[in-house]
């Protein structure tokens, strides 16, 4: 069966935690279907605290997917119009959520650059100590 509950992720004592539809044998943090939304309890001045896809919430829900208690308080809370000039639409949720991805997939390539690239300087600068290592042609006339 599946289901739609929290995941939770962030540091000790900073909880963030992801909505995610997940089948309900598995793990709280474990692997899951799809993620489409989070809920930031800490969130703080500018910080969003709760973002949820509502197009993909109803998909799962018309899939038959079982919504746990918190996350009913949350959607709850997420379509309250008292806090709507607060609230993120879903276009910029989709916006939020693919620009996190984007970002998470541009900090990896770039540390695949500066791995590749620290590689290449390392392997330059095992060259130039093995050619001075290396005794030259006047060297070997010389011995």
């Amino acid at each position: 069966m599946v289901k739609i509950r929290l995941a939770r992720g962030g540091a000790k004592k900073k909880p963030f935690y992801s909505i995610v539809a997940t089948d309900s044998r598995k793990r709280r943090d474990s692997a899951y279907i799809e993620r489409f939304g989070y809920f930031n309890p800490v969130a703080r001045g500018q910080e969003v605290r709760l973002i949820i896809d509502e197009d993909r919430l109803a998909y799962w829900t018309s899939e038959g997917a079982q919504i746990s208690d918190r996350v009913k308080q949350l959607i709850k809370e997420f379509k309250d119009p008292s806090i709507r000039e607060k609230r993120v639409t879903t276009q910029q949720a989709n916006a939020v959520l693919i620009t996190s991805k984007l970002a998470a997939q541009a900090k990896a390539k770039a540390d695949e650059e500066a791995k590749v690239e620290a590689q290449a300087k390392a392997a330059e600068v095992a060259e130039t100590t093995e050619q001075e290592s290396l005794p030259t042609e006047e060297e070997k006339v010389a011995d």
